[in-house]
């Protein structure tokens, strides 16, 4: 029987695996997923408690026309009710919970900025319509600098969308583009965020748990504490996978691939080499230890043409770095000052940016519980800064360089509450520094990433946010899933393929509405 060997344990080789039972007729038995850290589920890695405090790197959200996710996920049943699936428990949670956010926007003095007004100039708008409308050809190389006015960096609609989707300025002109046509249709709502989807938990909770019960239930295997090392390639004009090498518990193996076995890589990774703070302590950057993702595809591109550039993706971390924060407290002062500041209870307020901020601050409080097994006394809310390394506004140190208590100061102070000093006294924050997060955004050409199924290939895949979909947006958990699904139809020659990707640019009563939107005074 046909093996398949799935490089990495995050959410596109769940997937993969996934659909290669669902769709590809593979028992899970003859599949291995190999996982270099000791645990589950690549960036979506939420854990913690109560005592040492909580921790979650990020969070992904959702929209209605993700339909490789729900499809996928509409397969999976759910931990809390078997009985449904994790997609209807997503859409049961987001009728009971959806995001209305009165307070998205707050200026230097602690006060809500009204945002329902994209605060465009005629030619803001002329600019953006141009950009959504180049073709990708004409953008290689190119930043988002480079398609705007400085002005346009000061609208609401710039500090709303780039803390939504993690933009900074200098990132890739394409993936700008690619997210203002595959989001157009979020724009009438951008400013309540009422389009965006969330989990009822957060997603190692409510994806990567269920999908791994399932997926052991099949009899996949995950083999943990496990680096891949190489892949050897035949010598023949295709491009085919002889055997796998890799290193597990300090011992080097090799396993040879038969003829009809598939090997799927996860390539890159946006979370390596990130570290975690504490209360006490500041995370601290280090990225002389390579992950096993970027090493990897490092080596496979440098012995075969058309495998993509990895370089243009992990070389150029002050571009790619930026920090998170998860504040766990059984002090219920925050979510209750929160509540009445943000006008919405907890879980309904969607995201809150402190628009001129010098780390460019954001928050959110999560419905609770955000985790499973989270004690009804304890209260988790999670924030992120785009620039941490420049300097705080009230801790007159770079983000970077704080611990968890400065960072949590640092807010209190743009929020301007007299029970900051308290709500930061019991508190316990865990600050996340992550090297290569927004690295798939980085400036790219046409060809540094490897296609799903590169030219050639007889039983390799590329998956994952760096693999190549056109019009899809990286960042997703859509985008890894449709790598997955991509990459398993096509290696098996299967009649399902994915649905197509949204194109909601096309839709005449989707442009009529972006348009008044950006209109709106």
């Amino acid at each position: 029987m046909a093996k398949a060997y799935l490089v990495g344990s995050g959410v596109a080789s769940l997937s993969a695996a996934a659909f290669l039972i669902r769709d590809g007729g593979f028992a899970g038995s003859d599949i291995v997923i190999l996982e270099e850290q000791d645990r589950k589920g690549g960036s979506l890695d939420a854990a913690g408690s109560p005592e040492a405090g909580y921790t979650m790197r990020g969070g992904r959200m959702f929209e209605i026309h993700f339909a490789c996710t729900y499809d996928l996920l509409g397969s999976i049943p759910s931990l809390d009710d078997p009985s449904k699936s994790v997609t209807e428990d997503t859409f049961a949670f987001h009728e009971d919970f959806a995001w209305d956010d009165h307070a998205r926007l707050v200026d230097a003095g602690g006060k809500v900025v009204p945002s329902h007004s994209m605060g465009f100039s005629e030619r803001d708008r002329l600019e953006l319509i141009t950009c959504s409308a180049t073709p990708e050809s004409r953008l290689d190389g190119k930043r988002i600098t480079d398609c705007f006015s400085p002005e346009f960096f000061t609208t609401n609609f710039w500090w709303m969308w780039c803390t939504t989707f993690a933009f900074e300025p200098w990132h890739s002109a394409i993936e700008f583009r690619r997210y203002l046509n595959r989001f157009i249709h979020l724009f009438k709502t951008f400013d309540s965020m009422s389009g965006i989807y969330r989990t009822r938990f957060n997603q190692y909770d409510s994806i990567v748990r269920p999908l791994v019960a399932w997926l052991s239930g099949q009899g996949v295997t995950i083999q943990l504490d496990t680096k891949v090392t190489d892949l050897a390639l035949a010598e023949a004009d295709t491009l085919t996978v002889e055997s796998i090498s890799w290193n597990r518990a300090g011992r080097a193996e090799t396993v040879p691939v038969g003829e009809d076995d598939l090997v799927m890589v996860t390539n890159g990774s946006m979370t390596a080499s990130s570290t975690l703070g504490s209360t006490d302590t500041a995370a601290t950057l280090d990225t002389s230890d390579s992950s096993g993702a970027w090493h990897l595809w490092q080596t496979l591109s440098d012995k075969h043409p058309g495998l993509g550039n990895p370089r243009v993706f992990n070389s150029s971390v002050s571009d790619s770095t930026w920090e998170s924060f998860t504040v766990t407290t059984k002090d219920p002062t925050f979510f209750e000052l929160m509540e009445k500041f943000a006008g919405s209870e907890a879980g309904k307020g969607g995201l809150i940016t402190f628009k001129d901020s010098s780390w460019l601050l954001t928050i959110v409080l999560n419905h609770q519980p955000h985790f499973r097994e989270q004690p009804e006394d304890t209260f988790v809310w999670w924030g992120y800064a785009l620039f941490p390394d420049k300097e705080g506004d009230f801790v007159r140190k770079p983000m970077r360089a704080c611990t968890g208590r400065e960072i949590l100061q640092e807010v209190m102070g743009h929020l301007r509450f007299e029970e900051g000093p308290q709500i930061v006294e019991h508190s316990t924050v865990i600050p996340a520094l992550m090297p290569y997060i927004t690295s798939q955004f980085l400036v790219r050409k046409a060809g540094d990433r490897p296609q799903v199924v590169p030219d050639s290939s007889t039983n390799l895949a590329f998956i994952g946010q760096y693999a190549e979909v056109p019009d899809d947006v990286v960042f997703t958990v859509e985008y890894s899933v449709r790598t997955a699904w991509t990459a398993v139809a096509q290696l098996l020659k299967l009649d399902k393929q994915p649905p197509p990707v949204y194109r909601g640019q096309h839709n005449p009563k989707v442009l009529v509405e972006a348009l008044a939107t950006m209109h709106r005074r």
